[in-house]
């Protein structure tokens, strides 16, 4: 029930959709059982003979007058059927019913089968109560204004500033000089690293400022007075306290599926003088629509790129290549290991950062790459870099140009780089005032070369609409109307029935629907329910997820969740680790530190252990950074225990999108093709031609054609296990071999070149 702008919106006219009836879940209603009182209704006419109640029932549900008079009261075909077999059921069982409802059983024996239409239509409204408040749903859900939900901000008549630029252009420096000159000032950014830069920076030029992250608050003042200005990440904004300048870092994150509300919340509901927005200039067409609806005028500053950045002419294709200064992006831990582990082997020291890595590791490893005086000149990280982090890069690699990603709709994509994604990270290299004056960006492989210059040679696409999300209060609202309904069913209905005009779109909300199936049988109330639901977490983690299970079942206890618990659940202290599956759980842990003081904000009495845990998470972060420093000799343990040819170092499991065709590849392929794709991470030259092999003479799809246009090329390209490249190769070779009689079975020739393509496209 994930909802965009095209599936959530409304006409032009304002008329409303359709609700989308599959989401409505009937209220089991149990037959009666043996009376406690007299069957009155037999006693004035007489017992219903159920055989002929049945037959009657049946030509009631054939009528096509009660069919019409269904649909003229909300009763679609599905609703209809499921009414009618409850209805039907209800009255079978029942060892009695109701004396109106017994008499005029009695009654249709006589043919008048259209007077039951009233208890039927009863009984409907009492499965599915939504129908009787139908026209209060929809306008809870309205979404289409969603400028007058601040009526602080309408108040007052604010300034917007668009500052718009290239990565490492200056717009956001001098938004932040504006914020530091003001008497008071809000800072909101995507990342908590950019929270705390910008909370250092204030605090360092001796400006009072507080941090504010969802698991962090950080005063300036001893006795926890609110400094006049502060730095947050953008869901933790106030859109009641009024400042002098806010800042809205990175707006093009407006469109993000899952966080854009919160990009569209500070910029339509904070409530300063003056607004600096900053991010790409694609934004700022969208920006200045959404003002023109609050009757504020956009004043936009145009900044270009302070240093050249250069896209070369020849790709690196060997590690033995690498200069200092270099930063390899890859888009997979495994790619991360992989190419760490190579690097190290060529007797070069590299620092790694990855998106779950804490940051106060990923503040260690930039300071290692950064540090002139130490021996780590080379960076492998993934698209992390690409915001929060400043590095002294000289030269941008791409390992790969595709990148798994998760769609409006919450399904897995495996596509290439998007323009946007591309600058932000290219322009990473040659960052103003490091020791490079200029950057470079080229790729790993020759043949990526060419379609990263026509990515980054693109005009980005233009930001269209903007993010929104049902509140706590709307949620609210909606479970006054349907007590009866599961959390995860109120936000199904609110998706289907919610109304934005073409500005905007309803963001994703499969991470809380998610949540909300997971501790549905354990009893909280709404508000307590819905917080647990919106708790930052990856749900890939299985051991963060059941946390929170855990969490939630002793919060509806009541029994508080101490430091000695959480200690015996992480099993504190830990150990460094010795493998790469260690660091990993440690990750994980880390994470469920995070999560415990998450809740221990809104949850203060229930979580009163946050100091302690802030404590042993600043010991972990410390272990982690021991783990990471030594992340090639975590690989080599993990692979000398796995044993040769293992597929991967660790599982990267992605959520698939979910079709009718729901089989795994090994059902589409074989085994023995399944196998000869599991790509290995330094898999020997040998054993990529014996796997490229057993491919080839796996079974075939007729319709591997054209670039990855088949369903069985789709496939594997969603899933990773083939790169367009290497799907190019594939074709070709098959073509070649094709014509010359020989389809299926591969040249000596052509195993030894594919194997060196697919050595070179670990995917």
């Amino acid at each position: 029930a994930a909802a965009s702008s095209s599936s959530s919106s409304v006409g032009g006219d304002g008329s409303s959709r359709a609700p989308d009836t599959s989401l409505f879940v009937p209220v089991p209603l149990k037959p009666v059982g043996d009376a406690a009182e007299e069957d009155v209704g037999a006693e004035l006419t007489r017992p219903l003979d159920k055989g002929e109640v049945l037959k009657n029932l049946n030509k009631f549900y054939k009528r096509k007058e009660i069919q019409r008079l269904g649909a003229e009261n909300g009763l679609d075909a599905r609703l209809f059927h499921q009414a009618f077999i409850s209805f039907r059921k209800y009255i079978m069982e029942s060892s009695s019913v109701s004396a109106d409802l017994h008499i005029i059983l009695n009654d249709i024996c006589c043919g008048h089968v259209d007077d039951l239409f009233p208890f039927f239509l009863r009984h409907a409204k009492q499965i599915f109560p939504m129908l009787d408040c139908m026209d209060d749903l929809r306008k809870i859900s309205d979404l289409r204004l969603p400028p007058n939900w601040y009526p602080d901000a309408r108040a007052i008549q604010r300034k917007i500033i668009f500052h718009a630029g290239p990565t490492n252009s200056g717009k956001t420096y001098h938004a932040i000089q504006r914020f530091l000159s003001a008497k008071s000032g809000i800072y909101c950014g995507p990342l908590k690293l950019l929270a705390h830069e910008i909370f250092q920076k204030s605090n360092d030029a001796n400006v009072p400022c507080d941090l504010v992250t969802g698991e962090e608050r950080v005063y300036t003042n001893e006795d926890a007075r609110q400094a006049p200005h502060i730095a947050c990440t953008i869901e933790m904004c106030s859109t009641n306290t009024p400042y002098e300048v806010a800042v809205i870092d990175e707006i093009q994150m407006i469109r993000d599926p899952a966080r854009g509300w919160a990009w569209t919340r500070a910029l339509l509901g904070l409530c300063a003088e003056e607004i600096h927005v900053c991010g790409e200039p694609a934004a700022i067409d969208l920006v200045t629509e959404l003002m023109y609806t609050t009757g504020e005028e956009v004043e936009v500053r145009n900044y270009k790129r302070l240093t050249p950045l250069t896209v070369l002419d020849y790709a690196l294709e060997s590690l033995d290549n690498l200069r200092p200064g270099d930063c390899i992006v890859c888009f997979s831990k495994n790619d991360i290991y992989s190419v760490s582990r190579q690097i190290e082997a060529r007797g070069l020291e590299c620092a790694v950062i990855y998106g779950s890595l804490p940051p106060g590791t990923k503040l260690e490893q930039a300071k290692k790459f950064n540090d002139p005086n130490d021996p780590c000149k080379i960076l492998v990280a993934t698209d992390a870099i690409g915001m929060g982090l400043n590095l002294c890069i000289r030269r941008i690699i791409f390992n790969s140009i595709v990148k798994p990603t998760v769609n409006e709709k919450g399904e897995k994509e495996i596509d290439s780089i998007t323009t946007s994604q591309a600058l932000q990270i290219a322009g990473r290299a040659g960052r103003y005032g490091s020791s490079f004056t200029q950057g470079e960006v080229t790729t790993m492989h020759r043949d990526d070369l060419v379609q990263l210059k026509e990515i980054l040679s693109d005009s980005v696409r233009p930001v269209r609409t903007a993010g929104l999300h049902p509140t706590p209060e709307q949620i609210e609202m909606f479970a006054y109307h349907l007590p009866d309904a599961t959390l995860s069913n109120l936000i199904d209905i609110f998706v289907s029935l919610s109304q934005v005009d073409g500005l905007y779109f309803v963001c994703n909300i499969d991470d809380f629907k998610f949540l909300a199936d997971m501790i549905q049988h354990i009893p909280l109330n709404l508000r307590s329910r819905y917080v647990f639901c919106t708790a930052p977490l990856n749900r890939k983690e299985p051991f963060v997820c059941t946390t929170l299970l855990k969490f939630a079942r002793q919060f509806s206890r009541n029994e508080p969740l101490t430091f000695h618990w959480l200690c015996r659940h992480t099993k504190w202290p830990l150990a460094a680790p010795k493998n790469i599956k260690e660091l990993v759980h440690l990750e994980a842990v880390h994470d469920v530190f995070d999560l415990y003081l998450w809740l221990s904000y809104r949850f203060m009495d229930m979580f009163p252990d946050a100091v302690l845990v802030r404590d042993i998470q600043k010991k972990l972060d410390d272990i982690i950074q021991v783990g990471v420093r030594n992340i090639t000799k975590l690989i080599r343990a993990s692979q000398s225990a796995a044993g040769p040819g293992t597929a991967e170092v660790v599982s990267e499991d992605f959520p698939l999108s979910r079709t009718k065709d729901s089989r795994g590849v090994s059902d589409r392929l074989g085994t023995k093709a399944t196998e000869a794709l599991s790509i290995a991470v330094e898999v020997p030259e040998e054993r990529r031609a014996k796997n490229l092999k057993a491919y080839r003479s796996a079974p075939r799809q007729e319709d591997l054609k054209s670039h990855g246009r088949g369903s069985l090329a789709n496939r594997l390209l969603r899933e990773g296990l083939l790169t367009r490249e290497m799907l190019r190769q594939l074709e070709s070779e098959w073509q070649d071999q094709h014509r010359n009689g020989r389809y299926g079975l591969g040249s000596k020739r052509g195993d030894q070149n594919s194997s060196k393509e697919m050595g070179r496209n670990k995917k």
